[in-house]
């Protein structure tokens, strides 16, 4: 950054410290992208303008959105770079240090299956108050919260503002994750930096007979775990499958989705599988999933979890959400749907989904610092109707007429829709 700030006062001696703080952000966005010299970036021009010089660099950051995106669109914050930020990413056990137990689960089965599975841990007992673990992302794994919710058991999911719904309602089974996908919104979400598994489930499942469901896009009312934690998983620890999946056998009415990066099924297979219990997998094109999306299973390997859970007798549910928009991507998310197609029972998908990367001003940040060789911020992003960091509307609307049209061919008896997506955008798809 110190270079980028002198090479720029070289050529502009009198910039002041806001039009500098543009200049770097765009210097840096396109050496990173580009791996160019500054001087190949932003040549050297005698008396050259601070409007001249934003305007050929934002002409070389935005190529596709520069003539036609209005200017304040483009976000261009303070560069804060943080190496201590930087996310883990040599593979590790699951072991917590220290894990908490709140007082009113200390005799729960999850408290004892926690401290069988994890002998050398710390043991703490812990008030539901008292502020636990670093303040890091990167070390939440480290510490453990057996606790009982209160208060969030049964949300409709919280779309973005003014975002096409699809209906989905949230079971908030868990927080925090195993896995380190660059683009997740946990970095940015999450203020309580460990994994927190509530041990009263039978509770949140007393709720499910109080509400009524809207069924938005689906045939009846959907449920789901995985908003803020992977449903699966940590299941072999929680066991929650186990009591949720009889529970929905028993109400037709409606449908259960656990959503997974995992191929952590052994509790599924263990029970008879109901067609309203549906177990989803986010997918992606496979260069993603091997780059991006790290520690998690590979496509391959989500694949076959999700042949053995439909020969089990429940249902599928993908979803093709970020989807990331780089050179080539199209042939990469077709042999996706075509790996699908061929090892998938196509008549055991209820749903699948499809939206964009976007991420909040925020998380831009995080993604820069714990993972600083990304390529996930390479696209051009521009702030959106929601105020999110999105693909231009025809760069968006690009990708869903490839691969909306795609996968309605190759599985009409799925649901298909699009998430989180400003509404003009869904009309056009209609």
């Amino acid at each position: 950054m110190d270079e980028i700030e002198n090479y720029l006062l070289s050529l502009m001696p009198k910039l002041g410290p806001n039009k500098l703080r543009e200049l770097v952000r765009l210097m840096y966005e396109i050496q990173k992208r580009d791996q160019s010299a500054l001087e190949v970036i932003l040549p050297f021009e005698k008396n050259i303008s601070f409007e001249k010089a934003k305007k050929q660099l934002l002409q070389k950051r935005y190529p596709v959105n520069f003539k036609t995106a209005p200017k304040d669109r483009f976000y261009l914050p303070k560069l804060e770079l943080d190496p201590s930020l930087q996310a883990q990413l040599t593979p590790r056990e699951f072991y917590p240090k220290t894990i908490y137990v709140e007082d009113s689960v200390a005799d729960s089965e999850l408290a004892d299956r926690v401290r069988r599975k994890f002998p050398q841990a710390q043991f703490k007992e812990w008030d539901g108050k008292t502020q636990v673990g670093e303040v890091n992302f990167s070390r939440r794994l480290e510490t453990l919260v057996v606790h009982r919710e209160k208060y969030d058991f049964l949300k409709p999911c919280p779309c973005s503002c003014g975002s096409a719904g699809c209906g989905y309602n949230l079971m908030n089974l868990g927080f925090g994750c195993r896995f380190e996908c660059e683009y997740c919104f946990l970095q940015q979400y999450q203020n309580l930096h460990a994994v927190l598994l509530p041990a009263n489930v039978e509770e949140f499942l007393s709720k499910v007979d109080k509400v009524h469901f809207n069924k938005g896009l689906f045939d009846r009312p959907r449920i789901g775990s995985g908003e803020f934690t992977d449903s699966l998983v940590f299941d072999d620890l929680t066991q929650y499958s186990r009591q949720i999946v009889p529970f929905f056998r028993s109400r037709p009415h409606l449908q259960f989705e656990f959503k997974t990066k995992s191929t952590n099924i052994g509790n599924l297979l263990k029970m008879d599988g109901c067609e309203n219990v549906v177990v989803s997998w986010s997918v992606n094109a496979a260069p993603v999933v091997e780059k991006v999306e790290h520690f998690s299973a590979s496509l391959s390997e989500r694949f076959k979890a999700a042949r053995a859970v439909a020969l089990a007798g429940y249902r599928l549910g993908f979803h093709f959400d970020p989807v990331i928009i780089y050179e080539g991507y199209q042939q990469d998310y077709a042999r996706t749907v075509e790996q699908m197609a061929q090892e998938l029972p196509h008549d055991k998908i209820a749903w699948i989904s499809v939206g964009t990367l976007r991420f909040s001003r925020e998380l831009k940040k995080n993604i820069e610092n714990r993972f600083p060789q990304n390529t996930i911020l390479d696209g051009e992003f521009l702030l959106d109707f929601d105020g999110k960091m999105r693909y231009s509307d025809s760069q968006r609307l690009e990708a869903y007429r490839f691969l909306v049209p795609l996968l309605r061919a190759t599985f009409p008896k799925a649901c298909v829709y699009l998430c989180m997506e400003d509404p003009a955008v869904v009309h056009l798809m209609s």
